[in-house]
This record gives structure tokens, sequence and C-alpha cells, in this order.
């Protein structure tokens, strides 16, 4: 028996992600990995998309790459406010950058102005792979941006444990206030993020000291992530190295392992790890199982 077809008048380029917007079930929008940010109708029936967003001409991506436009989010207040945010690859003097950025719409919600891009976050990285890239709000209000080691077998620049980089990182961010003209606030508080009195990493995504708006660390390839919608807990499916897939329930301050460990197994050193202050995946396999795994959802 075939599987039902979702819109099936309708075809997309290299998909990565779809969404609605907040408060809004008539629209559905598709992030295409090449730059393009399109939506259509939400009725079966339809036939035809829309460009939302096009920034192909600032997006790095080459053919069979993980690079490219690779997440969206929508502020809460997007029907009043306008603004989105979105993560994509980017090529600058012969490096790459993981870019975070604000758009806003000049005509209510129909698309986003693409000359009005504010650059949140530059983060340098070594290869094309473990992006990471997703965005979403959180029920606090504020962004959460997952963030991949930057890529290469291993973690071979240990960003992943290094808390004076982003990448690796699960990062948390109040782009509602702009204290002295900074691009975001961070977070502070009891319930704040760990770091949150030291100096901004957005230039390039590194720092002298602890970066700020990390999160929650020791992560290889948080491609894609979720809220509980009951909860609010944030579950995390983090892409294994070679052997092993886990699943991570992340809270503030977490350190989730890699590259000490993939999954609960140690990785670098393979024997004889330290284990002290990581925290367990929820659950894991192994390859028999699957490869790569692509985040999830609770549901009841």
């Amino acid at each position: 028996m075939s599987t039902p077809q979702a819109f099936p008048g309708l075809t997309f380029l290299e998909p990565v992600a779809m969404l609605q917007a907040p408060g809004d079930a008539s629209r559905w929008f598709v992030v295409e990995q090449e730059g393009v940010i399109r939506v259509f109708d939400n009725i079966p029936s339809v036939a035809t998309s829309r460009v939302f967003l096009d920034i192909q001409g600032r997006v790095y991506k080459i053919s069979q790459s993980e690079a490219g436009l690779l997440g969206l989010a929508f502020h809460p207040s997007f029907a009043s406010n306008g603004r989105a945010y979105v993560n994509y690859t980017a090529s600058a003097g012969g490096s790459l950058r993981s870019i975070t950025s604000e758009f806003t719409s000049p005509d209510g919600g129909l698309t986003l102005n693409p000359n009005s891009e504010r650059v949140l976050l530059t983060v340098n990285k070594q290869a094309d792979n473990h992006n990471g890239g997703q965005l979403e709000f959180g029920p606090d209000g504020l962004l959460y941006v997952g963030l991949g080691d930057g890529g290469g077998g291993g973690d071979p620049q240990a960003n992943g444990q290094n808390p004076m980089r982003l990448l690796g990182k699960m990062l948390r961010i109040d782009v509602d206030s702009q204290p002295g003209g900074a691009p975001y606030a961070i977070p502070g508080g009891d319930t704040g993020n760990p770091y949150a009195a030291n100096p901004r990493c957005n230039v390039d995504g590194t720092g002298l000291q602890n970066c700020p708006e990390i999160y929650a660390l020791g992560l290889r390839n948080p491609w894609r992530w979720s809220f509980d919608r009951q909860t609010g807990v944030l579950w995390a499916g983090d892409v294994g190295q070679g052997s092993f897939e886990e699943i991570n329930r992340i809270e503030r301050g977490g350190n989730y392992g890699w590259d000490v460990r993939e999954g609960a197994h140690c990785f670098e050193p393979p024997t004889g790890c330290s284990t002290a202050g990581l925290t367990d995946p929820v659950a894991e396999y192994g390859r028999t199982m699957g490869y790569s795994i692509t985040g999830g959802y609770v549901y009841r």
C-alpha cells in the first residue's frame, strides 16, 4: 500500500524544514537548503508556492554538502512585529561561517525583506558539516540556537567541550533586548545562562572567557530538536560519530559528553574516560537500527 502524500501538487528543492508561523494554521513555510524559503496555503489541493525569502547569494551550498540555509524561527509576536530568524552557512575569504540573522517583513507577513538582515551571531567553523542550524523560541520567549561541533571527524578542535567556543553547543539569547547597542541580551538571574556575566562571543564564535550564549554543551550535531508542548522540556537528537545515536533531554548547564563520549560510551579516550559532570543520554541506539538521528517530538 502506498503512503498518502500531503500536498501532492507541490515539489521543493532540498527541503530541510517545514513549519507554521505562531497562531497561523493557514500557511506552511518550507526551508530549501539552497537559500530559499517558500510559503504555500494549507489546502490539500494547493498547486503553487511563493517565495517568502531568497538569500541564495549569501548562502554557501555545494552538492552533497550539509551546509546551506538550515533553520527558520518566527518571533512569537510575528503577526504584529514581522520578525523572523534564520541560520545559514556562509563563506568569506575562504573560511566558512555559521550565521544567525534576523529579517523583517515589509508587507504584513507575506514576505521577508532580504535587505533587512540584522546579523546576530557569526561563528567561524572549519568544515562544511556538523552545522546544527535549527532555531526555535522556547516557552520562556528566548531564542534557542543549536550548533554542531564545526565538522571534521571526531571533533578535531575539541569544540564540544570548550566553553570558550560556541560550536557544539545549545545557545540561548534574548532577541527582544539590545543593551548598549549589543545585538541581543544574555538571559541572567537564577535561571540564566551559566556564563551570563561574560563578554559575548558573537563576532566569530570564540571568547577569552566562557561564552555567555551557552545554555548547554558537549553536543556533536544537534541537527533537529523540539520542545515538549505540554511540559516545555527540550529534547534533542544528537547525531553520532560511527557507533551510537543519542537522544538527550537538554537542561541549563548540562554537559552531554561529546567528544569525551559518544552516547554513553567512551570516545576519547576509547576506554577509561572520565564521566564526572557528564549527563547520560535518555536513550541511544547502535547503527544496526539506523544512522544520523533527526530529532523528534513527544506525543501522547
